[in-house]
C-alpha cells in the first residue's frame, strides 16, 4: 500500500500551538507518504484533535511549519491557503453538515463554489462520490432523515469530491452508535486500500492492528511513541501504546471492520 516518493507528500515540523495560555502541542514532527495511513492516538487532551487543526490551519500553529509536496505553506498568504485547503481534506466529529440542504447538495456546494462547476456537474460529482462510500440512495435526504452513519459517509463523500491529496480524519467514529461505526470504518478501510493518504485520529484498536502503517502515540502534546502496529501493539512489546490499547479494550467491544 505504501508507495513512497523522493519527498513526503505532508511535513509537519516542530508545531507547537497554545490555548488559552495552556501548551497544547509541543514541538510535533512527522513525514506522510503517498498512500500511507498514520494514525494518532493516546489520552484525551493529548493534542490530536488540535494537531489536525493546525495541520489545515483552522487553528494557526504558534511555531513550526507544514509543508505539501516540498512547498511550505503560509497562512498570511491567502491564495496559498486556500489551495492548500483544497488538497487537504478534513473529517470532523461531528459532521459539520448544512442542514437546510439535502445529501447530494451538501456535497456539490463546494464543487460549485469553489471549483466553479456548473450545477449539472457537480451533482453529477457528488453522485459518483456518495455512490462510492455506499449511499447514492440516499441523495436527497436531508441530515435531520439521515442517521449518524450515514452523515459522516455524506461529509467523507464531499471530502473526496475535493480530489484531496490527504485526508485529515478526527475522530471520525466518536458521535456514532456502536452499531453504526462498522460501516464508516468500511469506507475508511476501502480508501486506504485504494491508496489515499489519511491520518487519523481514532480509538478503534481492530481497525488500527489492521490497517495503520503508522501509530503516532501522542500526550501531553507530545508524540512520544511511533511505530508500525507489529512494533507498538504485539503481545510482550512492553510500549506505552500496547498499555494503552490494552485499556481500551477492557472498557468496550469494538465492531468487526
Amino acid at each position: 500500500m505504501i508507495n513512497p516518493e523522493p519527498r513526503p507528500v505532508l511535513q509537519v515540523k516542530n508545531i507547537s500551538k497554545k490555548l488559552g495560555g495552556k501548551q497544547i502541542l509541543q514541538g510535533v514532527s512527522f513525514e506522510l507518504f503517498k498512500g500511507e495511513l498514520k494514525v494518532l492516538i493516546g489520552p484525551s487532551g493529548g493534542g490530536k484533535s488540535t494537531l489536525l487543526q493546525c495541520i489545515n490551519f483552522l487553528i494557526p500553529p504558534d511555531e513550526g511549519k507544514i509543508s505539501l509536496k516540498g512547498q511550505e505553506i503560509h497562512i498570511h498568504r491567502k491564495r496559498d491557503l486556500y489551495a492548500y485547503r483544497q488538497k487537504v481534506g478534513m473529517i470532523f466529529q461531528d459532521f459539520n453538515l448544512f442542514d437546510h440542504l439535502n445529501a447530494v447538495d451538501n456535497v456539490s456546494i463546494a464543487l460549485r463554489k469553489v471549483k466553479k462547476m456548473t450545477r449539472s456537474a457537480a451533482r453529477e460529482r457528488a453522485m459518483v462520490e456518495l455512490e462510492r462510500v455506499g449511499i447514492g440512495d440516499k441523495a436527497e435526504l436531508y441530515p435531520a432523515q439521515l442517521s449518524g452513519g450515514q452523515k459522516q459517509r455524506v461529509s467523507i463523500a464531499r471530502a473526496l469530491a475535493m480530489d484531496p491529496e490527504v485526508m485529515l480524519l478526527d475522530e471520525p467514529t466518536s458521535a456514532l452508535d456502536p452499531e453504526l461505526i462498522g460501516e464508516v470504518l468500511t469506507v475508511i478501510r476501502n480508501l486506504a486500500q485504494d491508496g489515499m493518504t489519511m491520518i487519523m485520529a481514532t480509538h478503534q484498536i481492530g481497525f488500527i492492528r489492521a490497517l495503520a502503517d503508522e501509530i503516532l502515540f501522542m500526550q501531553e502534546g507530545r508524540i512520544i511513541e511511533q511505530g508500525s502496529p507489529f512494533d507498538l501493539l504485539m503481545p510482550g512489546r512492553n510500549s506505552r501504546t500496547q498499555a494503552f490499547c490494552s485499556k481500551l479494550q477492557e472498557l468496550s467491544e469494538e465492531p468487526e471492520v
